[in-house]
């Protein structure tokens, strides 16, 4: 087998699948799935393929009046943007206040670290917006240092694991 011709054939699969990737991709008609993390809508995720930009993880979060996330071990390195709402975020232990505007920034950490977002009101939802480095396919899911949903997203207790949502509510 010659390597570096398999490399070149490799290159011209990645141009033509360039070619046909979707490089606009429309929340509308994207759907809600309820999942251990909680309600989630992603945008680019390792599974989707034909995604023109696969170096990134996004997605919308949303949590429900009162509510919060699932409980969440990873190495950081996530960016969230509160888009409507307010609540706060637990980092191993340590809770930090955030509002509607504010950008919560999970440091990287050797060791990994624990968080869950709180939804600090009782009439309305929280949306988040989070984006990660995919590093899936480099680093393995665990990426170093493991990745585990601790507890889950309330909602997800009370529903079964059927994937997709109706429409957002708010």
């Amino acid at each position: 087998m010659d390597l570096f011709e398999e490399l070149l054939r490799t290159r011209d699969q990645q141009r033509e699948a360039q070619k046909q990737s979707i490089w606009l991709i429309k929340g509308k008609d994207l759907p809600w799935e309820l999942n251990r993390h909680g309600k989630m809508r992603w945008y680019l995720h390792p599974s989707l393929a034909n995604i023109a930009l696969r170096t990134l993880m996004f997605y919308a979060q949303e949590i429900p009046p009162g509510s919060r996330s699932g409980r969440q071990k990873c190495p950081g390195g996530k960016v969230f943007y509160v888009l409507e709402g307010k609540g706060h975020t637990v980092v191993d232990g340590v809770r930090h206040d955030w509002k509607a505007g504010d950008l919560i920034n999970l440091p990287v950490r050797e060791e990994g670290l624990i968080y869950q977002h709180f939804n600090g009101d009782p009439n309305e939802s929280v949306r988040l917006i989070g984006c990660e480095p995919n590093l899936v396919d480099a680093l393995s899911v665990d990426r170093g240092c493991g990745f585990e949903e601790l507890e889950l997203a309330p909602e997800r207790l009370q529903r079964p694991a059927s994937g997709g949502l109706p429409e957002s509510t708010t």
